[in-house]
């Protein structure tokens, strides 16, 4: 999904994205129908990363969690953050990359527009879900060190 596409979604779902200055490492926040992201962020694949964490919010989250030290805030981001992860990245779209000819991390990032350090908590996240490997098709998935197999059917 792209950039563009994640604002169309919102857009339909009367979310308005701002773009607008934080202090601090904040990167993106969600409140009310609105998603502010950080103006210093450089690139549409960090945005499309960030706005899709937002997004989960919407999705996922009630009240204010801004205080990751309670437990039930900390789960409700992680909920978001796993929306994000499964709206951007799903392993049917890892296997094409692979058929596309990536052979790396930095290659596979680039492919799905996304920034490395997204493609890492992606990887991750999938092998908490899924174990050290998941299945589709006629392909194996291993998260780590991420290998794509094709299985050879006689």
């Amino acid at each position: 999904m792209t950039y563009d596409k994640l604002l169309q979604l919102a857009d339909d779902e009367n979310i308005e994205v701002i773009e607008m200055s934080f202090s601090g490492g904040i990167k993106g926040l969600y409140c009310d129908n609105t998603i502010a992201i950080s103006s210093n962020i450089e690139t549409t694949n960090e945005k499309k990363c960030i706005l899709a964490e937002e997004l989960g919010h919407h999705y996922t989250s009630t009240g204010n969690i801004l205080n990751q030290k309670n437990i039930n805030n900390k789960r409700q981001e992680l909920r978001a953050r796993r929306w994000g992860y499964d709206k951007l990245i799903s392993l049917r779209k890892l296997v094409m990359a692979f058929n596309s000819g990536c052979t790396d991390r930095y290659e596979l990032a680039e492919y799905l527009d996304i920034t490395e350090q997204y493609l890492g908590e992606v990887l991750k996240y999938y092998e908490s879900k899924y174990g050290l490997y998941a299945e589709i098709g006629d392909y194996c998935i291993y998260f780590n060190p991420l290998t794509v197999a094709k299985f050879n059917y006689k």
